[in-house]
């Protein structure tokens, strides 16, 4: 059986949910506070940007996949203000982790609904040919991401 979009998706929201975990068991002192959220920075814009344009387009062009599409739309964005404005404050504060103890809660609740509904509806909009090919083209985009938010 080919790959489906939702595959190489789940992949990166693995990665996401380790990183969350991984971020929160940082201690303020410890130098791995700041690589992690990089990290966690990096895989989030990625997937985003590349799920957005191989999950999220092609369900606009359906009427029963605008509902879903913009209410996770609306989540990549919440969760884009979060790591503003982690970025923008010092690992080492108090209030910085407590951003990113709401950022953690939001990937988790974002990937859930995400894998609970938005794929059901999904499925049911998108052919097995176009799953497939979207597959590919996410897993070419996303690597391209990440190198390019990598150097930037």
């Amino acid at each position: 059986m080919s790959e489906s979009i939702y595959d190489a998706l789940r992949e990166s929201h693995e990665i996401q949910r380790s990183l969350c975990r991984r971020l929160l068991r940082t201690s303020a002192r410890g130098d791995d506070r700041q690589a992690i959220f990089t990290q966690l920075r990096i895989e989030l814009a990625a997937h985003a940007a590349s799920e957005e344009r191989y999950l999220y387009a092609p369900l606009l062009m359906h009427d029963g996949g605008l509902d879903a599409s913009r209410h996770a739309l609306h989540e990549h964005h919440e969760i884009d203000e979060l790591v503003e404005k982690l970025q923008e404050g010092e690992p080492s504060d108090r209030g910085w982790m407590n951003t990113a103890r709401a950022l953690s809660h939001q990937v988790h609740h974002h990937l859930r609904e995400e894998e609970r509904k938005f794929f059901q509806v999904s499925g049911k909009l998108l052919t097995g040919a176009q799953k497939t090919r979207l597959a590919g083209q996410y897993r070419r985009d996303i690597k391209r991401m990440r190198k390019v938010l990598a150097e930037a």
